[in-house]
């Protein structure tokens, strides 16, 4: 006769059989899908890449509650992550080490500057791409694998230069960039619309994102009296930018992009930024579709405050997300063509869609002004593209 304690023993290892069993079925009952992000996760701009890294983690961790059935299987998300430095050559490295760990899309990068040389790799082995690069180049390559998180500078730069014209009264324009194909190209888009709008550009000055100090260009530009200053670059520029003007007594204003508009350059400028302008994809969060809703669950998982760019990171991972949704696969060439003609309610937009280059139908630009320290909004435009 057996002991108790033997049957003891038998009625364990048969559930530890069974567990085995069932785990094993659960597991074979998964696909994991990998998803591809790069942007820069260290040096100054990695503030940045965290950002829309949150964005990206709250829209897979979301998606992996819901059970969804891709390639007749239980998708679970996962983000495979890199740090391309803001770097165009690592970018390149990066972007192959992404295609080898074998994603099935990519959400990145981050500055249009490494965007623009990894989407030929991505391209090249067939993966999408929503990338949060604005530098009008990186949708018009004629590849249909890209596609946009944010409104582009051709769109963001008409708006800026617009606004400077006709709202803020100015006719002489300096502008400032720092040679990245983020900086020089929405550059070159305010210097368009500056024109179009019967604006002039009396003087154009470059420097480089990673200088701190621009006297030299500054005093060049105030013998030239501007009626106003736009800078195409990072807040690691403007903010010491916006200091040097105050203190060499340019009382023009200084304009610049979504990349100024954050709580660095405000630490950056201090009381002298105050008065500066800038611009940004989109509209406030709390005007967004489900901005509101949006920014409880960022500060529920991250315990701050999201920043400029988490909300468009999380639907641009969404956009990917619902396109393999409605494909009911991972594979790319089975959801690309659902990408493309996508459709949807998102946390920026209630008409998140894409045109012909992956560019986003809906245009929209807000412009804010620092007051007593904080941004504050001036006006938004809402246009189509179309």
């Amino acid at each position: 006769m057996q002991s108790t304690t033997g049957f003891k023993l038998m009625a364990a290892a048969a559930a530890i059989a069974t567990g085995l069993i069932a785990g094993a079925a659960s597991a074979a009952d998964t696909e994991v899908v990998r998803l591809g992000f790069a942007a820069p996760l260290t040096g100054p701009q990695s503030h940045y890449g965290e950002d829309m890294k949150n964005g990206l983690t709250l829209a897979l961790e979301e998606a992996n509650t819901q059970n969804i059935q891709l390639d007749g299987k239980t998708a679970k998300f996962e983000l495979v992550s890199r740090d391309d430095q803001a770097d165009p050559r690592t970018a390149v490295q990066v972007a192959q080490q992404i295609v080898d760990d074998g994603v099935s899309g990519v959400l990145g990068h981050f500055n249009s500057g490494t965007t623009i040389p990894a989407s030929r790799v991505y391209n090249d082995a067939g993966l999408p791409q929503i990338a949060m690069a604005t530098s009008p180049e990186y949708t018009q390559q004629g590849y249909d694998t890209t596609f946009r998180m944010m409104t582009s500078d051709t769109q963001q730069g008409a708006a800026d230069g617009e606004f400077i014209v006709k709202d803020l009264g100015a006719k002489r324009i300096a502008l400032i960039d720092d040679r990245t194909a983020y900086g020089q190209g929405l550059a070159d888009q305010v210097a368009n619309a500056v024109k179009a709008n019967g604006g002039e550009i009396i003087a154009r000055e470059y420097t480089t994102d990673k200088a701190n100090d621009f006297t030299a260009i500054l005093t060049n530009i105030k013998e030239k009296k501007p009626d106003a200053i736009f800078f195409g670059g990072l807040d690691a520029q403007s903010g010491p930018m916006r200091r040097q003007m105050v203190r060499l007594g340019i009382d023009a204003p200084l304009v610049s992009g979504e990349m100024t508009r954050s709580e660095t350059f405000l630490k950056l400028a201090g009381d002298a930024a105050n008065g500066t302008y800038a611009s940004l994809a989109g509209v406030p969060l709390k005007q967004m579709a489900k901005g509101e809703a949006f920014e409880s669950a960022y500060k529920a998982r991250f315990k701050q405050n999201p920043g400029v760019y988490a909300p468009y990171a999380y639907d641009g991972a969404w956009n990917m997300i619902t396109a393999m949704k409605e494909a009911g696969s991972a594979k790319p060439e089975k959801y690309l063509p659902k990408l493309a003609s996508l459709e949807r309610s998102g946390a920026t937009s209630d008409n998140v869609a894409y045109d012909e280059n992956g560019d986003l139908k809906e245009i929209s630009v807000t412009i804010y002004e620092v007051k007593d320290g904080k941004w504050e909004m001036v006006k938004t435009m809402v246009s189509s593209a179309n």
